[in-house]
């Protein structure tokens, strides 16, 4: 405190030396650390900004008759830095008691593996599924544009997490959301696609870390096992009960080692499956003509437009940009955004160098014959007999680790979201028991609606468009309210044409994804997991 008030302090009058200093404001240290919107508690009523008072003796005579000036000195002039940091710091004592942001001493490294974690895992695996119909030209194309696309818009959110003008960290997507478009606005536009990428995320995890439990059992169990292997619906159990326990960890922070295993994971099992399926070559009777050469012009339309959905798919992780960036301490000399952006910097090499080899790689291998269920079916269905049961073994195991993983940081939204309704009303923390609770039972539900509808990773595509909005558009149309570029510069038509080419195209991907299910069907099997 002392050097804050030595370094931004000048007196207007000059003081005898005898006048004891007494310091004019009396705040906690921490709380001008952290010149925007912190989650730290109010200051108390004795933490007050109190003004300075002279105290001189009775008996004492003052050398110097110029008068005493009771405004305090920060308010002069050349105390103007004093009131911008006081402006900044805009403290929500709510946001202390919150799990995304109870703990704010992320870092680079942090941020890094977090956003490794929630960029890559198993929407990877089915970017080649799109590749049979938009081709090799078209596809790779549109794959390279998609990630050009979707990393301007993870700069875009990174820049506007917090604002020297408003004083504000928008901690959380939808808190940008509602200061762009409206409180109101904001849950049309953005509920349904956030729940979709946190839930929907979870609830594929669920199938596919069920799943893979279940495989992983029988490469390890072989044909030799006495055992009575569980059912598919009782694998799901197992895994649900795994990622429930580990989700008790209390805030975003302290997943940062979760993620970083779960980082390393994806990579490992990414990895694994192009290499391998690279190194064995091209399946028998591959072709690489899009698929759909003798169907109609509009079913043509609509297959390609559900391909694209799919890459849109591929691409996730924004919800989750500004929740990451907001476990990081924040001053004006020392912003967030710094450390961010250098951690998004890697993690996205590392996806870039995953995703793409994945995408090519598995078309160039398995062509048209790449089944639905994308990579680790493909992998499974041609390459189980002639590659170690080790190789199958590792794979397997790295996929389960990064669903288990993966499920912590994106369900962590609903976290903060269901502990954010008590305390809002009860204006207090959550209770440790009524934290475990909310957990068990989010975990429990999803659960219950995997078994429900396991075929929801039927629905690539059509989840693509919905949640398109929030990765390619919605952060355009932020960067234009909040930064106010001039009208017709180049960055105001870009942003401008990126939004609303985003907007469109996800209104075509949902009709293309609802018309692609009616007109090839699905097997709907309610409550029977295969």
């Amino acid at each position: 405190m002392s050097e804050f008030h030595e370094t931004f302090s000048i007196p207007t009058t000059p003081r005898p030396a005898s006048t004891p200093h007494t310091p004019p404001i009396s705040a906690p240290p921490s709380q001008f650390h952290s010149p925007s919107l912190s989650r730290s508690p109010l200051l108390s009523a004795e933490d007050h900004i109190q003004p300075a008072t002279n105290r001189t003796p009775k008996n004492s005579t003052p050398k110097n008759s110029t008068p005493r000036i009771r405004t305090p000195r920060f308010i002069t002039p050349i105390g103007s830095p004093i009131r911008k940091a006081l402006k900044l710091t805009r403290l929500d004592p709510q946001d202390a008691w919150l799990p995304i942001t109870e703990s704010r001493n992320g870092n680079a490294y942090y941020a890094a593996f977090h956003t490794l974690c929630a960029g890559i895992g198993i929407q990877a695996l089915v970017l080649p599924v799109a590749f049979p119909i938009l081709g090799w030209f078209l596809g790779v194309t549109v794959f390279t544009l998609a990630f050009i696309w979707q990393l301007y818009t993870l700069y875009i959110l990174v820049q506007l997490h917090e604002s020297v003008e408003t004083g504000v960290r928008y901690s959380r997507y939808i808190q940008l959301c509602g200061a762009t478009f409206g409180d109101k606005l904001a849950k049309w536009l953005a509920m349904v696609p956030l729940w979709n990428l946190s839930g929907g995320t979870c609830i594929a995890l669920i199938i596919i870390g069920g799943s893979s439990l279940k495989m992983f059992f029988q490469l390890m169990c072989g044909g030799t096992c006495s055992a009575e292997p569980l059912t598919t619906v009782e694998w799901y159990l197992v895994f649900t009960c795994a990622a429930v326990v580990l989700s008790q960890l209390p805030n975003l922070n302290s997943i940062a080692g979760v993620s970083l295993v779960g980082a390393i994971t994806a990579v490992g099992y990414c990895t694994f499956i192009w290499v391998v399926s690279v190194a064995k070559g091209r399946m028998a009777g591959v072709s690489y003509n899009p698929v759909g050469g003798d169907e109609t012009a509009v079913d043509r339309t609509f297959g390609v437009l559900n391909a694209l959905g799919i890459i849109a798919f591929a691409f996730r992780g924004h919800n989750l940009t500004l929740e990451i960036q907001a476990t990081m301490p924040s001053s004006e000399k020392h912003p967030s955004t710094l450390p961010m952006w250098r951690g998004v910097k890697f993690a996205y090499l590392l996806v870039a160098m995953c995703l793409f080899p994945m995408a090519i790689g598995g078309y160039w291998a398995y062509g048209q014959l790449i089944p639905n269920g994308g990579m680790l079916a493909a992998f499974y269905i041609f390459h189980s007999r002639d590659t170690s049961r080790f190789i199958l073994g590792i794979t397997t195991l790295f996929v389960i680790i990064n669903a288990v993983s993966s499920f912590q940081i994106y369900a962590m939204p609903m976290f903060d979201e269901m502990e954010s309704s008590y305390t809002l009303r009860k204006k207090k923390p959550c209770p440790w028991w009524l934290r475990a609770t909310f957990r068990v039972m989010f975990g429990f539900f999803l659960f219950f609606v995997a078994v429900a509808i396991p075929f929801v990773g039927s629905l690539a595509g059509l989840a693509g468009g919905i949640s398109l909005p929030v990765t390619l558009a919605y952060p355009c149309f932020m960067w234009l309210k909040v930064k106010k570029p001039k009208i017709y510069s180049p960055m105001w038509l870009l942003n401008w044409g990126l939004g609303l080419l985003g907007m469109a195209l996800s209104g075509l991907l949902v009709a293309a994804g609802v018309y692609v299910i009616l007109d090839t069907g699905i097997k709907f099997s309610f409550f029977n997991p295969q």
